[in-house]
């Protein structure tokens, strides 16, 4: 009679755990069966740095995170003392080869034109002497009172009193025409590069004022007021919100369903409402990418491509980083 009851009892607690196992593997089918497949991307939007040509010390910033600026504005300046130093000596080189040019146009001063004029007179003048001397003695040595050598010295005379006439001539004839056409056109050439240097240090003192390229919002400012950035450092990020889209990294078994240039709907939790976009791009993340191996079932491994779409319609309010929810 026990042994009965031990056998009721046993086989009483075996239907029970069936019943029970039964019962929670179809509660878990239909409640645990398999959801919706979901991919998960995220909103971005054309970001652009703010930097600058010349190294410098940040002297002011005019906006502020999270403020909205325009192309053209003012962001921030820049101290850069050994650039105002550089545009000082090209101006005073400006300065000099502008002066020497205009010695070259003018010509030469009337007080060097007298003065050389005077000196060609004074060579005519010991010329006439020279000349005058000459005739007697020759005319002396003819009647045969003069020896030869006499005569020869004063010939030697008058030949060298020519040429000191005719070199003197000369100098006044340079004097009295001025500079050569190539030493105007060297002046002039090196008054347009002394211009040039100038206009180029010039161009390095623009560039200590940063200006936004477009418009946007500033996202993030690197340096701190007082601390030096060097050639090139970016100063500041400006996000275009105007310029977004949603990113999405799709498993090819999927991809079906996404074609440039056509429709999908994203839910954006931030926003709790669905967007409308448009696929603008696809491709594929390479081998390194996630992908899914199924040779083990004798099928193929799925690769992962990355596919961007612009939302139809401006969306009030989203901004980069926002998380875009897809249910395949």
């Amino acid at each position: 009679m026990v042994e009965k009851t031990q056998r009721n009892n046993i086989m009483l607690a075996f239907f029970t755990l069936a019943a029970a196992v039964i019962i929670v593997s179809v509660i878990g089918f239909f409640t645990l069966g398999k959801g919706p497949e979901i991919i998960q991307g995220q909103a971005e939007a054309t970001e652009y740095r703010v930097s600058s040509k010349v190294p410098g010390r940040v002297l002011k910033f005019f906006v502020s995170e999270g403020d909205k600026v325009k192309a053209g504005d003012t962001v921030a300046i820049l101290e850069a003392p050994d650039v105002m130093a550089k545009l000082m000596q090209a101006q005073a080189a400006e300065q000099a080869a502008q002066a020497l040019s205009e010695k070259a146009q003018r010509g030469t001063r009337s007080e060097q034109l007298q003065a050389a004029f005077e000196m060609w007179q004074k060579a005519k003048a010991g010329l006439e002497i020279a000349e005058k001397s000459y005739n007697r003695v020759n005319r002396l040595y003819e009647a045969g009172v003069m020896t030869a050598q006499k005569r020869d010295e004063a010939k030697a005379q008058y030949d060298a009193m020519q040429a000191t006439e005719r070199a003197a001539h000369a100098q006044y004839t340079m004097a009295k025409n001025g500079a050569q056409r190539e030493d105007k056109a060297a002046a002039a050439a090196q008054v347009e590069r002394a211009k040039g240097a100038v206009a180029e240090v010039s161009s390095y003192i623009a560039e200590t004022y940063l200006v936004a390229s477009a418009d946007g919002e500033v996202t993030e400012i690197f340096p701190k007021v007082g601390e030096l950035v060097g050639t090139g450092a970016p100063i500041m990020n400006v996000a275009q919100l105007d310029d977004m889209w949603i990113t999405l990294n799709v498993r090819e078994d999927f991809l079906k369903d996404f074609t440039v240039g056509g429709e999908i709907t994203a839910y954006i939790p931030a926003l709790e409402k669905d967007v409308t976009f448009k696929v603008t791009y696809m491709k594929d993340l390479g081998t390194y990418a996630a992908w899914k191996a199924t040779k083990t079932t004798g099928q193929f491994d799925l690769k992962t491509f990355e596919v961007k779409a612009r939302p139809v319609q401006p969306v009030e309010n989203l901004r980069p980083g926002m998380s875009a929810i897809v249910e395949k």
